[in-house]
């Protein structure tokens, strides 16, 4: 079963300019400052119409507040300017409830940086999904069941919304093919104890609608998250899914079952002391226009930059808050405390490697 797009992995190696330019910015803050992110999440809305029991930003309120309109196009028009390659639309609450985020996704695309979209597809408006299935790279449901029952329970919400969402799927695959468009379209289940029998279920059901890809992923304990329900889920047991899963893919369409991320929650290993990761390779903008270097540590102002809504991107960037953020990350804080399999766990792998040669490396 392959993995396409190493969404069990990473994609470091295919931008060596940015890595050679942190490995020889070593302590030099000058040139530090100027090493700016590939990939940038954005929260456009805090609002949400899902609970899900899950959720990791539950702390973060779900306020039914957004980032202003041309406060966040010409934010993305600076992070362009700067070097940002990547953004992707999820965040604290529902991408799909911010007014005209098909306009902002558009925006995205005019100006060169490559468009993703991550939501739970039910508040779906057909005439804003064509233009985001348009210009989006990719667009990745939250789909965390593979009946109506499971995953009302799952979402809290109504069982009819499982409904909506397989029938919005239908369209945006239909969409697609109409226009000869180029949007990936995938889904992704958080594999837990209620959902882990229905796995199977749900590749079927995403196959048969055409989308290309599912993603069967570990649960991962937010630091700050109220819930703490699925805090000492044990995967070991439930690695044999994949047996069933492999049956299902074919050329068209995948199912990335993150084995190797499974395993190493079950290990809780890192060969890393720090993260090399924060503050250089990736942020994220909060709802309340705040800049983090890390959406693990939304509610710590160690890891906070400044705010869109006062300063440019670049502003924020190469400030001072983020200096001392980086000295933060690098002298002070305990990764020991952080969220095992983070989402740049992979990457501080990578990174790590770089810094600690092996003796014959240059043997190539």
């Amino acid at each position: 079963m392959s993995d396409k797009f190493s969404i069990d992995s990473h994609k470091m190696n295919f931008h060596p300019i940015r890595v050679a330019k942190w490995l020889e910015a070593k302590d030099d803050w000058e040139k530090q400052k100027s090493i700016y992110p590939i990939y940038v999440e954005i929260s456009p809305y805090g609002g949400c119409n899902h609970r899900c029991t899950f959720c990791g930003l539950d702390y973060m309120g779900y306020e039914k507040k957004s980032i202003e309109f041309d406060t966040l196009k010409n934010t993305l028009t600076n992070m362009a300017q700067n070097g940002v390659k990547s953004v992707m639309f999820a965040g604290e609450g529902e991408p799909l409830l911010f007014k005209n985020l098909d306009l902002i996704v558009e925006h995205c695309s005019n100006i060169g940086i490559d468009t993703s979209l991550t939501t739970n597809f039910v508040p779906l408006n057909k005439k804003s999904i064509q233009k985001c299935i348009e210009s989006c790279s990719w667009i990745k449901v939250s789909l965390n069941a593979g009946t109506a029952k499971t995953y009302s329970e799952v979402h809290r919400t109504k069982e009819k919304d499982f409904q909506k969402v397989m029938d919005n799927l239908q369209y945006a695959v239909e969409y697609r093919k109409q226009n000869n468009l180029n949007c990936t379209i995938g889904a992704q289940m958080l594999l837990l104890p209620e959902n882990k029998d229905e796995a199977t279920i749900l590749a079927e059901k995403c196959k048969e609608i055409g989308i290309d890809y599912l993603v069967i992923k570990p649960y991962s304990q937010h630091l700050y998250s109220e819930t703490t329900k699925y805090e000492s889920i044990d995967y070991s047991k439930m690695l044999h899914i994949k047996d069933d899963l492999d049956l299902i893919s074919d050329e068209k369409f995948n199912v990335v079952f993150r084995i190797n991320t499974m395993k190493k929650y079950i290990e809780k290993k890192q060969p890393y002391d720090k993260c090399y990761s924060t503050p250089f390779f990736w942020g994220y903008i909060a709802t309340n226009g705040e800049v983090f270097g890390c959406s693990a540590h939304l509610s710590d102002k160690s890891f906070c930059y400044g705010n869109i809504n006062d300063n440019s991107f670049k502003e924020i960037w190469e400030s001072q808050k983020r200096k001392e953020s980086l000295k933060f990350v690098q002298t002070e804080l305990d990764i020991k405390d952080c969220r095992v399999n983070c989402r740049m766990d992979d990457v501080n792998r990578y990174l790590w490697r770089l810094k600690n040669p092996n003796e014959h490396d240059n043997f190539i």
